[in-house]
């Protein structure tokens, strides 16, 4: 170096910025970490390694999970980190960038499996600081700290089934209405009762209904008794005589635990389009016809089928959301605070 000094220098000298450190193995032994500054290396002698401490960034690809209700979707991350300890950085992993997005993505793999697609849909946040835990455990000892992970949830590739979306129904004591839940059944045979008081003669004698025969399937039917369809066994309420006789199950805690208003935008069968309001901001609540008298927080798109079905628990609102009958304009963990209500009409016997 003395000799053909001063070309040795730009060889020997090295400036190191405030963001970076270098560390220097001189014959084989690790020093410590040098700058920021000049620098002064022997040459042949030190081998030398730059460790940026900046923040850094990096996705985990997308990659198909099976969620804990046998949803198939397809989840990524985004991951911030940085190096706080550039000695251990160096010794302890040989690409830390690689490393680092494989341990993402494991953990994330593994936390995901054991969560319903509702959860992933809707404490995003939360999952995410639990993974930031999970990751930095794991990578504390190779001197690095990961500041944020985001979830990023690019397309449910397959809903989860039905069967799972929801409790079992129990068995019903209602001949005829297998299937749904007791409170729905009562809301049901409500309806059916007031379609078969409606074609009652003038005279105030009903006509005969027709019956509903129940078959043990343990024993083989007689031959000689025939089972006619009743046509009210395939009517179902209107929209307005259906929320009219939901509206009774309102109440201030419901209001409590849902503290939104909704408009309900129903496409009827002919091509008409009407509009009804549920709001759960004030007392009791209250659902009625047309807009609500302020700006609702979500607004809800759905057929009158799919509205029938969704208070005759047919249909779970996530389901539909899932596979397009239901359309949400508005913030989607509010709109299923709605499922709340159907909570509050199971209860209610």
């Amino acid at each position: 170096m003395v000799v053909t000094f001063p070309i040795s220098a730009c060889f020997a000298l090295k400036i190191v910025p405030a963001y970076e450190r270098m560390i220097v193995f001189r014959l084989g032994r690790i020093r410590a970490p040098q700058g920021p500054g000049m620098v002064l290396l022997l040459p042949f002698i030190d081998h030398w390694q730059r460790v940026d401490l900046r923040t850094r960034a990096f996705n985990v690809p997308p990659c198909k999970l099976t969620s804990k209700d046998g949803a198939m979707i397809s989840m990524g991350a985004d991951i911030q980190f940085r190096v706080w300890d550039p000695v251990l950085s160096v010794m302890m992993v040989k690409d830390l960038n690689a490393a680092t997005r494989m341990t993402a993505q494991n953990a994330m793999t593994k936390t995901l499996l054991k969560k319903s697609l509702r959860e992933i849909e809707t404490e995003k946040l939360r999952i995410g600081e639990q993974l930031l835990l999970e990751i930095n455990d794991m990578t504390k000892s190779w001197g690095l700290e990961v500041d944020r992970v985001e979830l990023i949830l690019e397309a449910v590739l397959q809903p989860p089934p039905e069967s799972l979306s929801g409790p079992l129904a129990m068995t019903p004591p209602i001949p005829g209405l297998e299937g749904l839940d007791s409170t729905i059944q009562q809301l049901a045979l409500h309806f059916f009762s007031n379609s078969m008081a409606a074609a009652a003669s003038p005279s105030g004698t009903p006509e005969t209904a027709d019956s509903v025969v129940t078959v043990n399937e343990a024993e083989s039917p007689a031959p000689t008794i025939t089972t006619t369809t009743s046509s009210s066994s395939r009517w179902k309420p209107s929209p307005e005589e259906l929320l009219s006789a939901v509206e009774r199950f309102l109440s201030e805690s419901l209001v409590r635990q849902v503290g939104a208003s909704y408009q309900l935008n129903i496409t009827l069968p002919s091509g008409a389009c009407s509009s009804y309001f549920i709001d759960l901001t004030a007392g009791s609540g209250r659902i009625g016809r047309g807009a609500p008298e302020r700006s609702p927080d979500v607004i809800l798109e759905m057929t009158e089928n799919d509205l029938q079905a969704f208070f005759l628990g047919e249909l779970r609102p996530l389901s539909a959301y899932m596979s397009g009958r239901l359309r949400v304009t508005g913030d989607l963990s509010v709109a299923l605070k709605l499922e709340e209500l159907f909570k509050a009409m199971k209860q209610c016997k």
